[in-house]
């Protein structure tokens, strides 16, 4: 079987037929989006009703309906992606977070302050540090498995991604990584998220071939230390500003916090162009092609959104942020349908559960 061929002739790598990809995102790229804000809100704000109704117990089967239809919508090389997880996978996966790793950490969070009443304090400082680093390794596993379950329920021409790793040395890794990363005023950041992102997504396959993630490093170091300077320069404004002009302290703060979202933004998409970049799926390589701007005009979107609708507009956040992506992916190089078949990875029975219960993002 030869999938539907990708026109713009432009040298290098292709989708299939010899023919590559295009630098800007136009409609004969790999990865389209054919949703439609119109036809997303009758599913979100029927998912707002039930959940309200149910006192959030919905939320789970409300994410299942959001990601059919998202994913239905996204086409990769003319066909589209399919979700096949359910409702009760992902409240089952949450209610066994809850019960095996959300317990224990609020028993000893009780233990410790128990100890702080009866004069222990070295004893309660050591409870603090467990659960510090238990937290941090809860987070890590969530982010794995949680990546692993979407992978193992998406589906490409009957296809499908996983793992049969199951996260526990990850975790490992996401705890020591991220305590280094904080060393040297913040400055092992971009190594800890870079070391991560490649660790985890090395860790993935779709089909019977595994994902290779290489993101660098360095030009997010450069980035973050250009945010360094950015900062230290505002604040000898601020300071120069203040000492002229006294009443310029009122709007100061204001202006501080939308350098400091620009500056986030900034290093963030930077992230995603290094980490996406970085990585390939035997001769598919993939690109993320969104710019500060992009990031920023996204950002400052969801917050009209909300503002403009008094907050109920967040039932259209996940189809903003979907949309982002997609728009903003792309591929080059080769797929032969011929070689695929069906990954042997072990499917998880549950959701992403810890990835619920720890409210952190699997990408």
């Amino acid at each position: 079987m030869t999938p539907p061929p990708i026109a713009h002739s432009l040298g290098g790598g292709a989708i299939h037929g010899g023919e590559s990809m295009n630098d800007a995102h136009t409609e004969d790229s790999a990865f389209r989006f054919n949703g439609n804000w119109r036809d997303f809100a009758p599913i979100a704000f029927t998912n707002l009703l039930l959940i309200i109704v149910t006192l959030g117990i919905y939320r789970f089967w409300a994410k299942t309906r959001e990601r059919r239809y998202l994913w239905s919508r996204t086409d990769f090389i003319g066909d589209p992606l399919e979700w096949t997880g359910t409702g009760k996978e992902l409240f089952i996966g949450f209610l066994m977070a809850v019960l095996l790793f959300g317990v224990p950490l609020i028993l000893l969070q009780v233990a410790a302050q128990m100890l702080i009443m009866r004069g222990m304090l070295g004893w309660a400082q050591l409870f603090g540090f467990g659960f510090t680093f238990g937290i941090l390794y809860i987070v890590g596993v969530a982010r794995f498995r949680a990546l692993r379950y979407r992978l193992s329920r998406t589906r490409w021409h009957g296809i499908r991604g996983g793992s049969d790793d199951k996260g526990v040395l990850y975790g490992w890794s996401y705890v020591w990584k991220s305590v280094v990363g904080g060393f040297a005023l913040g400055l092992m950041i971009p190594w800890s998220m870079i070391e991560l992102w490649n660790q985890r997504w090395s860790s993935m396959s779709f089909g019977p071939t595994r994902f290779e993630a290489v993101a660098e490093q360095g030009p997010l170091v450069r980035r973050l230390l250009l945010c360094y300077g950015a900062v230290i320069l505002f604040i000898i404004f601020c300071f120069a500003v203040v000492a002229a002009m006294p009443i310029a302290i009122v709007f100061l703060p204001l202006v501080g916090i939308l350098l400091g979202f620009v500056l986030l933004a900034s290093y963030y998409v930077l992230f995603l162009r290094l980490a996406i970049g970085g990585l390939s799926l035997n001769r598919l390589d993939f690109r993320f092609t969104a710019r500060s701007v992009d990031m920023v005009k996204l950002a400052l979107g969801d917050l009209a959104l909300l503002v403009l609708t008094l907050g109920i507009g967040f039932v259209f956040l996940s189809y903003r942020h979907w949309a982002f992506l997609i728009r903003h992916l792309e591929a080059s190089g080769e797929v032969e349908l011929a070689s695929l078949t069906q990954s042997t990875t072990e499917e998880p029975k549950q959701g992403e559960g810890l990835l619920d219960a720890f409210d952190v993002g699997a990408f």
